[in-house]
């Protein structure tokens, strides 16, 4: 080999060294950054589905969770709370009862009552629901809605449906309703007009009795009336994922007035924090889903 193709090795090999260190340098930045890269906001967990070839879940026992109290906040004991939602720092919350159905704001820490509106009449006020600046509140028999402003709840309009009204929520596109059924329907927040409808369906079938209903994370949690427990719903199929049990979570050995049972669910998506509570209830728990088993 000539010296001038002794040179011209040399000089290759000199660069090649350069660039593999140069990429080893890269690698190694880029470990240390993933290393040392904040983790995410923590989130509210949801059950991962499996999912048929078809692209439709397929159908799967239910996974079970129990539960873990992060905080305790005092509950208005005559609130018989039918529908519950947080935003901006503040709980919604819409009460039942023949003649004293309200729609309240309310301050989390205190539970005190910043802002009411009386149902007026026989109506029988249940879940509510937030759509852009407006409060959405259902009834029970007279299939009437109430749309009314989320600063001053002044009634803008009203609308129907043909069913019964028991829990309402939003997720994000469309409006949802419980009946006391297994079904759930799907609404245009602005038309109110019905878009579809799903059946809740765990493993033995149809889950009746849903009742109020809060969207967290692509998932539907509703309350199924009469148990402690709540259904964690998929709303493109209908299936049962999950079931949180949340058996007591009131100690009733403190409770010296009458309650009713577990009603009321609300999700501050901002801090990932979930809340339960019920009807007639003196507290209102913050909790953590654990995973049973």
């Amino acid at each position: 080999m000539n010296g001038p193709d002794r040179h011209r090795q040399r000089s290759m090999r000199s660069r090649l060294i350069v660039v593999a260190a140069a990429i080893g340098a890269i690698a190694l930045l880029a470990g240390i950054l993933a290393v040392s890269r904040k983790p995410d906001q923590v989130r509210l967990s949801t059950p991962s589905l499996s999912a048929s070839s078809a692209g439709t879940e397929a159908l799967i026992s239910p996974r079970s969770y129990s539960y873990k109290i992060l905080n305790v906040y005092p509950h208005d004991p005559q609130a018989f709370t039918q529908g519950l939602v947080f935003a901006d720092g503040i709980l919604y919350e819409g009460t039942g009862g023949a003649g004293v159905s309200t729609l309240r704001k309310v301050k989390l820490e205190t539970g005190e009552v910043l802002q009411l509106r009386r149902l007026r009449g026989h109506y029988f006020g249940e879940g509510v629901a937030l759509y852009e600046d407006k409060i959405i509140q259902i009834t029970y028999l007279d299939k009437t809605g109430f749309v009314c402003r989320k600063d001053n709840f002044e009634v803008l309009e009203r609308f129907s449906y043909p069913t019964e009204g028991w829990g309402l929520t939003f997720d994000g596109m469309h409006l949802v309703m419980s009946d006391g059924t297994a079904n759930l329907y799907f609404l245009d927040p602005q038309t109110f007009a019905r878009v579809r409808q799903i059946e809740a369906r765990d493993q033995d079938g149809p889950v009746p009795m849903l009742n109020e209903l809060e969207y967290i994370n692509g998932y539907i949690y509703s309350n199924i009336w009469q148990t402690d427990d709540i259904a964690i719903i998929s709303p493109k199929t209908g299936q049962v994922a999950g079931y949180i049990h949340l058996q007591g979570i009131l100690d009733m050995e403190s409770i010296e007035q009458p309650i009713d049972v577990l009603n009321g669910i609300a999700y501050d998506a901002e801090k990932g924090r979930l809340f339960v509570t019920g009807k007639l209830w003196p507290e209102l728990f913050e909790i953590q889903i654990v995973p049973e088993g």
